[in-house]
């Protein structure tokens, strides 16, 4: 059951959702699987095309890792401008590499592997490693920037984490605060302080990505607090831990990095956050039920936050979020119902009295179509991007893009139509499949430039909105310089 944290309600949501805490969930859902959830995404004419930037030096884990997706040229998850007007790239590496490009020089501003060796772990779970690295709003004046990194196995002997875990800890995402000399400068040299230590059961899911709301002013709320994007540790699919407000896994946390009323006294718990006073809840939690909340964004324009959640074995899912957002894993996967504590993988219809539970589901989406039953792996990962606000290719302005991590297919939808409220999957925006076209007009696809079945697509943006598209294959990055449209 969903908890409810503090909002503002109408008297009559305030007694629909009152109603939803007496009503036994599980007895309204009787149907049969779906078996095919969603439509797949319309062929458009509407197609990038893309210029070869740079690639980024070839890399691997300290330990030689057995599962062949982590072997890739460059594990690179991002592209972003450092937000202090010198038009600097950076660019995490998963092995450890966190990369500063200054007017195509590629420079190693701080390896976390050398920095946290020997209990840095990038050699089992996909998103192990250097996950990701942010900069504060005021970089330039505090010189603060942000990573977080895994450790596991020895390394967790005699670290506890700083907030509860209801599974045994297998590994520990730690985020830290490195204040640098010179903010100027394109290597990192001075300081560093642990704020935050979480633990996981599992390799997989834990904290994806770190970062700051661009579209906060200086006086907003929002400015200058950090986001964090923390799985569910592998635990929905045995637990309703997403759930549980008492634990961060499978939530969105936000903290004031330089605060200090939190437990450990590292950072800060913002006032304005939705379950702040709460005895039974975690004040640091934004929203919850989510699985694998992997890449989020704001559309420069309108502030809202989007974000890419990777699904179970049927849903791939964007969401809007908004503070107090229960996203409903592992009760829900995408806009259906998931039956965790029962034997499968299929999703199931909505029951007809499901807008009293209080979900908020997914603004667009996509389904896995498994030939081979409800539980096999296709290889299906959506990677959340960004709305297009740029001037260089105004075809593509209004346009949420994003992806599918393995294969590297591309899709787009259309902001407007990207609608909270959404009651079941026939609300949600029309999901559109982007070409690539090289210098000829000839169709590529990632697959072509990343030279591999398996693209591990990822994307990026720079302070004036422009798109940028990586590839761990082959550790490339691309920017999207035009579009065009062409018969499908």
């Amino acid at each position: 059951m969903p908890k409810l944290g503090r909002r503002t309600l109408t008297a009559t949501s305030a007694a629909a959702l009152f109603t939803a805490l007496l009503l036994p969930q599980a007895s309204a859902q009787t149907d049969e699987p779906i078996a095919d959830p969603l439509p797949d995404a319309k062929v458009s004419g509407l197609g990038i095309t893309v210029e070869k930037l740079f690639t980024l030096p070839e890399s691997e884990p300290e330990v030689p890792p057995t599962d062949p997706r982590i072997q890739r040229w460059a594990r690179i998850n991002y592209l972003g401008e450092l937000p202090d007007g010198s038009g600097r790239f950076y660019i995490p590496d998963l092995n450890g590499p966190m990369y500063v490009v200054d007017d195509g020089e590629i420079h190693e501003y701080l390896d976390l592997k050398a920095e946290f060796s020997p209990d840095f772990w990038a050699s089992q779970g996909m998103g192990s490693g250097a996950g990701f690295i942010t900069f504060h709003p005021d970089f330039e004046d505090n010189g603060k920037v942000y990573t977080v990194h895994t450790e596991a196995r020895d390394a967790l002997t005699d670290k506890e984490p700083d907030l509860p875990n209801r599974h045994e800890s297998v590994v520990h995402s730690v985020i830290t605060e490195w204040t640098a000399d010179d903010p100027s400068a394109n290597t990192f040299s001075g300081t560093r302080r642990e704020i935050l230590r979480l633990s996981f059961p599992t390799f997989i899911h834990a904290v994806q990505q770190i970062g700051f709301n661009p579209t906060a002013r200086p006086g907003d709320p929002d400015y200058g607090l950090l986001y964090l994007a923390v799985g569910d540790g592998g635990a929905g699919v045995y637990s309703d831990v997403p759930q549980d407000l008492s634990v961060p896994a499978g939530k969105i946390l936000r903290i004031d990095p330089l605060g200090d009323d939190s437990a450990n006294g590292e950072y800060g718990i913002p006032e304005s956050n939705p379950f702040v006073g709460r005895d039974d809840a975690l004040g640091e939690i934004y929203a919850y039920g989510l699985r694998d909340p992997h890449r989020f964004s704001w559309d420069s324009r309108t502030g809202k936050m989007y974000l890419g959640s990777i699904g179970e074995h049927q849903v791939e899912s964007i969401y809007e979020v908004r503070a107090g957002d229960n996203f409903g894993w592992s009760e829900r996967e995408g806009p259906f119902v998931y039956k965790w504590a029962s034997e499968g993988c299929a999703v199931y219809p909505l029951p007809p009295n499901d807008r009293r539970y209080g979900y908020t589901y997914p603004v667009a989406a996509y389904d896995h179509d498994a030939p081979e039953g409800y539980c096999s792996d296709v290889g299906r990962a959506v990677i959340g991007g960004f709305v297009y606000r740029g001037d260089d290719v105004p075809l593509l302005r209004g346009k949420y893009l994003f992806g599918d991590g393995v294969d590297g297919r591309l899709f787009y939808t259309n902001a407007h139509q990207m609608h909270r409220g959404v009651k079941d999957r026939t609300d949600l925006a029309p999901l559109y499949a982007m070409r690539i076209y090289d210098a000829d007009g000839d169709v590529l696809t990632m697959r072509d430039l990343a030279g591999d079945e398996r693209v591990d697509l990822r994307f990026g943006t720079d302070s004036e909105g422009e798109l940028y598209i990586l590839s761990k294959a082959n550790g490339t990055v691309w920017k999207v310089t035009g579009a065009q449209w062409r018969k499908p």
